[in-house]
């Protein structure tokens, strides 16, 4: 499986890339003008190479079209090879977006505005390895061919020393691609992008372990390790309190600050709390794989949760900030890194019935991370949602790898494995008593 990760490391130094930013925009729009002229013509050429070829032959050569875009060297001068090349497959791309809108905008009866091809485009420039980027023997240097004074030179740029330092410790030896400048924030950062190829967990089912996790609002996260016979080896609460805290006492000064001055002053406000909180997401998700990691599972099985509609009640505030999508894409990324599967299964009930069969559970009023069951067992409700989470799963994957007549007997002897929604720790126990 190829695993596409990738980090961007923040430049110390300051205001060295406008100008190659802005001759970088020039390139763009100049050859934008010219593919779309001439766009018949390309779109009519197979493969990416060959279009790049011909517009090269175009805006360098009159073998198409004589003298008709001879000012390119002249407007740009010395403009290095790949940052041409690479301004090209952009300016492909534009277009070919456009004519794709425009089409669709047509066959769908013209309605709403017709789309609109711009020459004026926010883009960065990449730096190729060996045209544009050199490393040099200090580990936190590079050297990036910039545009100054008029002329594009080799500039020493500086980066931050513990993002160069991670990038030593989790990316060295891995294939990494030509970074590529952002800005975010008035700060400029290089982005590094790496390929792996990763060989995925093939355990067979009945020998897996599995790392269940129930994602929440009071406890961020409830993971158990489980094996196929439901057996519960590991259990772990993940929290981060402080973080819930600092988002919190943001959002309570948002409160403040709205009923003061009105909503258009709170926008920074906004864009700070919402940093936070996909830390605070990153955090969460490193310390599931980290735990899963530490005890070798096979897979991570995260409930399925799709929260749609409008938002009701005391909690609503919680809720829209709860970054459960962020959390379940951060963790997959990381996992797959490390050759750990993911799985997901259906969050009907996981927490509303008990894992021992026993029925559905009463929540306490006054700690509503409690539930007391049929039997007047008291239990966390998050940590009986992780137990139904890894059954679940292996019910799922053992039922779909047995014979149709198999599964029909063992359908006649647990009837519960049929319901989904109704699986627990004690429906995967009774279906290995059947199978042994």
């Amino acid at each position: 499986m190829l695993v596409h990760s990738s980090y961007k490391a923040l430049v110390l130094n300051k205001n060295i890339f406008h100008d190659t930013i802005k001759k970088y925009r020039e390139v763009l729009a100049y050859l934008i003008n010219v593919v779309n002229k001439e766009w018949t013509t390309i779109s009519s050429v197979e493969g990416n190479l060959k279009q790049q070829q011909m517009v090269l032959n175009l805006v360098h050569t009159t073998k198409f079209n004589q003298a008709k875009y001879t000012t390119f060297d002249k407007v740009f001068v010395n403009l290095p090879t790949y940052l041409r090349r690479s301004a090209i497959t952009s300016a492909i791309g534009i277009v070919s977006s456009y004519y794709s809108n425009l089409k669709n905008w047509e066959e769908k009866g013209k309605q709403g505005k017709p789309p609109r091809l711009t020459c004026d485009h926010k883009a960065m420039p990449v730096f190729y390895r060996d045209n544009m980027y050199r490393e040099t023997d200090n580990q936190d240097v590079v050297e990036l061919k910039l545009f100054v004074k008029n002329s594009w030179q080799y500039v020493k740029v500086k980066l931050r020393h513990t993002d160069m330092q991670y990038l030593r410790k989790h990316w060295s030896g891995v294939h990494a691609s030509a970074p590529t400048l952002e800005k975010r924030y008035g700060k400029y950062y290089l982005r590094f992008a790496f390929e792996e190829n990763v060989k995925l967990s093939d355990t067979n089912i009945y020998n897996q372990k599995v790392c269940a996790v129930d994602l929440g609002i009071n406890n961020d996260a409830v993971c158990s390790i489980i094996d196929a016979d439901g057996t519960i080896l590991m259990r772990k609460f993940i929290n981060f309190p402080s973080d819930k805290d600092h988002i919190h006492h943001v959002l309570n000064r948002i409160k403040k600050k709205q009923k003061q001055y009105g909503n258009k002053s709170i926008s920074s406000f906004w864009s700070y709390a919402q940093r936070i909180n996909a830390e605070h997401g990153n955090k969460v998700a490193d310390a599931i794989v980290e735990f899963a990691a530490q005890h070798n599972v096979d897979c991570i099985v995260f409930e399925k949760l799709d929260i749609k509609g409008k938002l009701h009640g005391k909690d609503k505030q919680r809720l829209a900030m709860w970054r459960k999508n962020c959390i379940q894409s951060v963790a997959a990324l990381k996992a797959h890194r490390k050759g750990i599967r993911i799985s997901h299964i259906c969050a009907w009930k996981t927490s509303k019935l008990a894992y021992d069969g026993s029925g559905e559970v009463v929540r306490d009023e006054n700690n509503y991370s409690l539930c007391t069951f049929a039997n007047k067992k008291q239990y966390n409700c998050d940590l009986n949602a992780s137990y139904n989470i890894g059954a679940r799963y292996f019910i799922k994957e053992i039922t779909k790898t047995l014979p149709a007549k198999a599964r029909s007997h063992v359908s006649a002897k647990v009837p519960g494995i049929e319901r989904r929604t109704s699986n627990t720790l004690n429906t995967l126990k009774q279906l290995n008593a059947v199978l042994r």
